[in-house]
């Protein structure tokens, strides 16, 4: 395998993490700062009342795009990655 298809390949596997992670870090985020200007307006600083929400809404993105992930994987892994390793 010559080395630009090695980082080629490289480039769009850390893209297919990046679109995997995003939407959960997006939730993550919403929910952070959602939380925090609960938290800011009331006056109440408790920490897990920050980390239990974020925890809660990321499990519950991830178990709704998980079809979503895993159809991105196989379609990379069947796209770049097989056809490298047979020699295609």
């Amino acid at each position: 395998m010559s080395d630009v298809a090695f980082f080629d390949v490289l480039r769009q596997g850390l893209w297919v993490a990046v679109a995997m992670a995003a939407p959960i870090l997006a939730v993550a985020l919403i929910t952070g700062l959602a939380v925090g200007l609960m938290q800011a307006l009331t006056s109440v600083q408790e920490m897990t009342l920050t980390f239990v929400p974020k925890i809660i809404a990321m499990l519950i993105v991830f178990w709704v795009s998980m079809s979503f992930m895993t159809g991105l994987l196989v379609s990379f892994f069947g796209g770049h990655v097989l056809p490298l390793i047979r020699g295609v």
